[in-house]
């Protein structure tokens, strides 16, 4: 019984499904007699609305027994379309035979052009003297953002150094730049035009900002390295391994002079993420070096004598006081650690840590403190007819020839070199820098 009903269902369904379908062409019931002044007010009305429209010159309307006929040609393909649903619009329409032809001559297809082009100058005459009255609006405003980004001594007082107090007069132009064209925009009533354009520049900038990434990190990290200055000209500085003396920051690298007078050319965004070792910024620093002294002598007295020596040397300093002490015990040799602090702008570091290793070594000496090289002991069994050796040891400096003193010479010049910094400071001369002479440092 179940079954029965659902192919009941089924069956008075399908019909129905088949009547919903819509038919093609205009819809309406058809009437049964032909009705000839039917036809006249529909092939009148057709002809009226034709020729009210552009491109239809052409087209000629026929009407019998409901039925439209459209004959000639017409501009092109979507004019033809067109006729079709103005005909199914009009009361009384059966049907609609269109016959219109696609026009290809050229003038003929060149004339609406031509009309719409010169369409298109008169709008543009029109509104040329609103056009000039929002380009002088917008010139204006961004006349003034240029005005007051030149205005080099507020950005100076504003900014700690002249690279940050030109990127804060290069944000004001632009930003005046954009109000002046937002005003423009605004004045032709166009002010959608401007997301249009902001959503164009958008896309266009992130694609340059990934081609350029690089660049645009260097640039960043120029502008931070400026703001954090954390070195100045002139510094002696150690990045990531690489020693040199600073002679400017540009934007995009940071240009060192190493020891042999090269050119040492780091990018930005390196310097800025690396270890720095600022060797100038404290004028007071710490040398030290290590001797190998005998084991058989008091290594106390061989502290106090180098500690009295480099305080006795007229370029350490005596506070902080030099320091020593026992390093290492190895096989043959004490390791007795000296340190001494000396100021660098009045000596060399280099120097003067050479000077004080001599020094010190000629005191100990003239004390009787040895400085032994490594010796070995060999033991012959047998002599010479026995043809071999039987063991050998290693030994301090017991069979050692004493070596005679050599006169001690009174300590060098240690004055600093600024060969090295006068052609740094003349590097700096030849090209504009963001770095501060003077000023903190991070």
């Amino acid at each position: 019984m179940g079954m029965r009903a659902f192919l009941l269902c089924l069956a008075l369904a399908c019909p129905a499904a088949a009547q919903e379908a819509p038919p093609d062409g205009p819809s309406g019931e058809i009437s049964i007699a032909p009705d000839e002044a039917s036809d006249a007010r529909i092939e009148d009305r057709l002809r009226s609305i034709i020729r009210e429209l552009d491109g239809y010159e052409g087209v000629a309307v026929a009407v019998s027994e409901g039925i439209v006929t459209f004959s000639g040609e017409a501009l092109d393909a979507a004019a033809i379309d067109r006729l079709d649903a103005l005909a199914a619009r009009v009361e009384g329409v059966v049907a609609v035979e269109n016959e219109v032809a696609e026009n290809t001559d050229v003038g003929d297809r060149l004339d609406p052009v031509l009309d719409r082009t010169r369409a298109r100058i008169d709008g543009a005459v029109a509104v040329l003297p609103l056009l000039a009255i929002a380009l002088v609006a917008g010139l204006a405003v961004a006349a003034l953002g240029w005005l007051l980004a030149g205005w080099t001594g507020l950005w100076r007082r504003l900014a700690p150094n002249a690279f940050i107090a030109e990127i804060y007069a290069t944000v004001l132009r632009v930003a005046f730049l954009l109000l002046g064209i937002v005003v423009a925009l605004d004045i032709l009533g166009a002010i959608a035009v401007l997301g249009t354009f902001l959503g164009a520049a958008g896309i266009v900038g992130l694609a340059i900002g990934f081609a350029v990434r690089d660049t645009v990190e260097n640039f960043i990290a120029s502008v931070m390295l400026s703001l954090r200055q954390p070195f100045r000209p002139g510094d002696f500085v150690e990045i990531e391994g690489d020693r040199g003396t600073v002679i400017r920051l540009t934007s995009r690298s940071t240009i060192l002079l190493d020891m042999d007078g090269n050119h040492l050319r780091l990018p930005n965004a390196t310097v800025f993420k690396a270890r720095i070792l600022n060797f100038t910024r404290n004028d007071q620093r710490r040398f030290g070096f290590v001797l190998g002294i005998d084991p058989i002598v008091d290594a106390a007295e061989a502290r106090r004598i180098g500690i009295e020596t480099l305080r006795g040397l007229d370029f350490t300093l005596d506070d902080p006081p030099p320091h020593a002490w026992i390093k290492d015990a190895g096989d043959w040799t004490i390791d007795m650690e000296y340190y001494a602090w000396l100021r660098q702008s009045e000596s060399d570091f280099f120097v003067a840590r050479s000077e004080a290793i001599r020094m010190v070594m000629a005191a100990l000496t003239e004390a009787g403190i040895g400085l032994p090289e490594p010796t070995y002991r060999v033991n012959m069994v047998g002599g010479p007819a026995g043809g071999g050796a039987e063991g050998a040891s290693e030994g301090g400096s017991g069979d050692a020839v004493t070596q005679p003193a050599a006169q001690v010479r009174a300590p060098e010049d240690v004055a600093p070199d600024r060969s090295v910094a006068e052609m740094a400071r003349a590097e700096r001369r030849a090209e504009a820098d963001l770095l501060s002479e003077s000023g903190p440092t991070a």
